[in-house]
């Protein structure tokens, strides 16, 4: 599977913010549930809650036993992890960041 060697990559670390922005596959409001499930599943994380709105997917993760958001928002195909609390997950974020930096 080559082609997904390269199908997540980091497009933005932002440490102060506990934001990490990253490159996915093109998707749209309804196929991010598969793409965020084979996300999770690489990172060996967890969903511990969904929520749907009007044009954004936002997970409760648990990366870890660290709880991160996953967002995806659907115009702008941006997906991105955020932190509950900034200093309580700087290791993890840094970690994912640095994953997301080699892609995969």
């Amino acid at each position: 599977m080559d082609e997904h060697q390269t199908e997540f990559g980091l497009m933005e670390f932002l440490p102060t913010e506990g934001r990490i922005v990253i490159r996915a596959p093109h998707f749209d409001f309804d196929t991010f549930p598969e793409l965020g499930e084979r996300l999770l599943q690489i990172l060996s994380a967890s969903v511990i809650e969904k929520q749907c709105d009007a044009d954004i997917h936002s997970w409760l993760i648990d990366f870890e036993d660290c709880q991160l958001f996953l967002k995806a928002e659907h115009y702008s195909e941006c997906v991105w992890f955020e932190a509950l609390g900034v200093q309580n997950s700087e290791e993890e974020l840094a970690y994912l960041a640095s994953l997301f930096e080699r892609g995969f």
